[in-house]
Parts: C-alpha cells; sequence; structure tokens
C-alpha cells in the first residue's frame, strides 16, 4: 500500500490507528459509564439479564475484532462507503453509553441502538465484497449488540 505521494504505508501503522480509533469509542464509552454498575443494579431487568461484570470482557473482544476487522478491510483495498458505515458504526456506538447511562435515556438508546444494527449489518455486507474475513469479525459484534437491542427494549418496558 502506498499514499497518494507513492510513499510506502506501513501496515502495522495503520493497524495501530485503527485500534487507536476504536480505543478511543471504548475510553469515551468507559468515562460516559462511570456509574454504569451502579445504574444497571437499580433497573428492573429481565431473567436473562447478564451480570455487569461481563460487559468489560465482552466489549474489549469485540472492540479488538472491530479494529482488526477494520484493517483487514483496508488492506483489502476497501472504498470509501465501506469506511463511511465503518465510521458511522462507531459513532453510533460511541453515543449509546452516554445516552443509556448517563442521560438514563433508555427510549433515546434504543432508537441509537436499532440504528447500530443497521449500520453493522451494512458493515458487514459492504466489508465482504472485499474482504469475508473483515466481515466475519464483525458478526459476533452484531451478535452481541443484537443482543443488547433485546435488552434495551426490555428494560424500556420493564422501567
Amino acid at each position: 500500500m502506498t499514499t497518494t505521494s507513492g510513499k510506502p504505508v506501513s501496515p502495522a501503522l495503520v493497524l495501530a490507528g485503527f485500534i487507536a480509533a476504536v480505543a478511543v469509542v471504548a475510553v469515551a464509552g468507559a468515562l460516559a459509564s462511570t456509574d454504569a454498575p451502579a445504574v444497571y443494579a437499580s433497573l428492573n431487568l429481565p431473567a436473562w439479564a447478564p451480570p455487569a461484570w461481563l460487559f468489560g470482557p465482552v466489549w474489549t473482544v469485540l472492540y479488538l475484532a472491530i479494529a482488526v476487522s477494520g484493517w483487514l478491510y483496508w488492506r483489502a483495498g476497501g472504498d470509501r462507503r465501506g469506511f463511511t458505515v465503518y465510521g458511522v458504526n462507531l459513532v453510533l456506538n460511541l453515543a449509546w453509553t452516554p445516552l443509556f447511562f448517563g442521560a438514563g435515556a433508555y427510549g433515546v438508546a434504543l432508537a441509537d441502538i436499532a440504528l447500530l444494527d443497521a449500520a453493522v449489518v451494512a458493515t458487514i455486507l459492504l466489508f465482504r465484497r472485499r474482504s469475508p474475513l473483515a466481515a466475519w469479525l464483525q458478526v459476533p459484534y452484531l451478535a452481541w449488540v443484537l443482543f443488547a437491542t433485546a435488552l434495551n427494549t426490555a428494560i424500556v418496558v420493564l422501567n
């Protein structure tokens, strides 16, 4: 891979950039959810709600997969449309935590996560054209976000 000036781009440096971008989303979410355990414990939850401690480890693995997925798409010559949807995906992901935990706007957070569901599906569809592996790395993320959508829906109904 080369830049527009013809100089080679280090794949490791680009991977670090993807990891950094996703880390910004993760850190911002963590900062917006410092009260998350207390808020989560105060909610009426469905019987199938996971324990609060599970979210951190799951998101850590998912965020790494999201970063590697973007990098693989870049390595495969990904186009602007795919990167735009990927970026929208990250912005929607970033918005959910402050909406839900910071503002207690469970209904607005539900609308956000429904849009996130669609953005992840679109990311998978666009990424698979260039890199099936990049697309597959998004599938566990989609599964978790769909589960989170169901949980968010239950919280809206129960609270």
